[in-house]
């Protein structure tokens, strides 16, 4: 098997980046091809090096933006990605059952099974876990650093109260080609998974394996019905929740009256009126623990 490895040189799980390279070389893999990058966002560079070489596996080291950086171009290679989640945020990890333990995170990935995921796209970027627009990037923006550290997920719901007349606005959502709604929003959330913003089940039954993605507006209008609805949310009852209007599609095209920032797996976007949100199916490759082969 012909590895490579990129790294986020400032994320840390285990022994370290040292303890991968031995980890490695115990199970056979004594010269991957490694890159180490210092933001995810340099990440691309060295996937697609990974990619031209033709490597069979990519292991990627870091949270949810250096991994949603590297499956935007994995996606449709099939070539095999596996996570190891050394970040703070690893919601794409979390999902499909991966540890947060570098051994059997590093066994998962040359020894798991290798399944087929649906991916997201939006305005022709990839995404794994979620894409937002309105006060949930705005929630994941202020959340980050040692608020969350602090109040777990219950940042986001201090962030999400506080954001929330910011980011009212007036919102189209066309879902397969037909209006689903249109009125004022205080955000409008896709997920391919079920477990969101700092794990908080937003999609109750969402999964990354039925060719769908779940999206939810959220038709709070003030602080109180804001945490209302994320309350709901982080106990896992988001469906049939009062002032969120949810469903599942295939094509998802949202226009706003002004421009708003949006979020794509965390990480923040500038700011646009309109996104344009596909799946596609079983695009991705990726390394699961063996019991999820049903």
């Amino acid at each position: 098997m012909k590895v490579a490895v990129i790294a986020h040189s400032k994320k840390s799980l285990g022994g370290g980046l040292a303890e991968l390279r031995e980890l490695l070389a115990r199970y056979g893999v004594a010269d991957p091809l490694w890159s180490e990058v210092p933001k995810s966002k340099k990440a691309p560079k060295y996937v697609q090096k990974a990619i031209d070489a033709g490597v069979d596996r990519v292991f990627v080291w870091g949270g949810d933006g250096t991994v949603q950086r590297s499956l935007n171009l994995l996606a449709g290679t099939g070539i095999a990605m596996a996570v190891l989640p050394a970040g703070t945020g690893n919601l794409f990890a979390t999902n499909l059952g991966i540890p947060v333990d570098l051994e059997q995170a590093v066994q998962i990935g040359l020894a798991g099974d290798v399944r087929p995921i649906d991916v997201g796209r939006i305005n022709g970027e990839r995404f794994g876990v979620m894409a937002g627009v309105g006060a949930d990037a705005l929630m994941i923006r202020d959340a980050d650093g040692g608020l969350k550290d602090r109040l777990g997920r219950g940042a986001y719901v201090l962030t999400g109260v506080k954001n929330v007349n910011k980011a009212l606005v007036k919102v189209r959502v066309e879902v397969d080609g037909k209006k689903f709604y249109s009125g004022r929003a205080g955000c409008v959330i896709v997920g391919n998974v079920s477990h969101v913003l700092g794990g908080i089940d937003a999609f109750d039954d969402a999964t990354p394996r039925d060719g769908k993605l779940d999206v939810a507006v959220v038709t709070a209008t003030n602080a109180a019905q804001w945490a209302r609805v994320l309350g709901r949310a982080a106990v896992g009852r988001t469906a049939n929740a009062k002032y969120v209007e949810m469903t599942t599609a295939r094509k998802i095209d949202i226009r706003l009256k002004s421009r708003r920032l949006y979020q794509v797996d965390g990480g923040d976007r500038t700011k646009t009126e309109r996104l344009k949100v596909r799946v596609e199916p079983k695009a991705l490759l990726v390394c699961v623990p063996n019991e999820q082969a049903h």
